[in-house]
């Protein structure tokens, strides 16, 4: 027998206790027959003003995941997706496969995660040369950066909005994304990206790229659009942009 509600495949879906956009984003995005399953990392909502702070947020993240992953393994998931967007990016590119390769060892089951989704996503749209949007600190770019072009794509911009805490990223606005997404995109570059899974940028991402008839991107959109394709889910979703309605 399987699951009533989840009988195609069930997600674990990893993400901070402060994220609040992820599990909405998620859920509009779940076709028929998929359920998503939140466990929660738990992460206090301290400030952060400096490089020093966001370093510690990434060490809270890293501390506290493996509960949250092991807290979500009894309701029998068939994978494990990060809703978690820097820790994915930090180190680079081999570490974000080692990071990914722990998880799969840890709990025998495939592992979905932000930088591998969005290096995926670059990859079937043919993208190269990207501009990049952050919630983070300077030292977030740079991991951000380096990961990206390690992974052979060529940063051209990349901005962070120095979100003044986790639960603040939460905050920004439509109009705030959709001003600094248009504000990064050129004809220098062949894609914009949003990184952070907290701000939420999915349907505003899907309403630019259709009036500049470009890929802008949004890092959940990705990291969903990835775990159902690397499932074996087809399903076309609309409202979400090229990646979920086409690919």
């Amino acid at each position: 027998m399987t699951d009533s509600l989840g009988w195609r495949k069930k997600f674990a879906v990893l993400i901070p206790s402060t994220n609040t956009s992820v599990q909405p984003e998620f859920d509009g995005m779940r076709p028929e027959g998929v359920t998503n399953h939140t466990s929660r990392i738990r992460i206090p909502n301290s400030p952060l003003a400096s490089d020093e702070d966001f370093r510690k947020l990434v060490e809270n993240i890293a501390a506290a995941q493996l509960e949250a992953v092991d807290g979500a393994m009894s309701c029998e998931p068939d994978h494990i997706v990060l809703g978690i967007s820097v820790e994915t990016f930090w180190g680079g590119l081999e570490a974000s496969r080692k990071l990914n390769a722990e998880l799969e060892a840890h709990t025998k089951l495939g592992v979905t995660g932000g930088a591998e989704a969005c290096a995926a996503a670059f990859a079937q749209l043919g993208v190269k040369r990207i501009a990049v949007l952050t919630p983070y600190f300077p030292v977030g770019d740079k991991n951000v950066q380096q990961f990206f072009e390690e992974s052979g794509y060529k940063v051209v911009r990349i901005k962070g909005l120095k979100c003044g805490s986790p639960t603040l990223i939460a905050h920004a606005t439509k109009e705030e994304l959709r001003a600094t997404a248009g504000e990064l995109d050129g004809d220098d570059v062949d894609a914009v990206i949003q990184v952070g899974t907290n701000l939420a940028f999915g349907a505003v991402a899907a309403k630019m790229e259709a009036e500049r008839r470009k890929p802008i991107l949004a890092i959940n959109t990705a990291i969903y659009w990835r775990s159902l394709r690397k499932n074996g889910i087809e399903d076309k979703v609309k409202g979400w942009g090229s990646l979920l309605e086409k690919y």
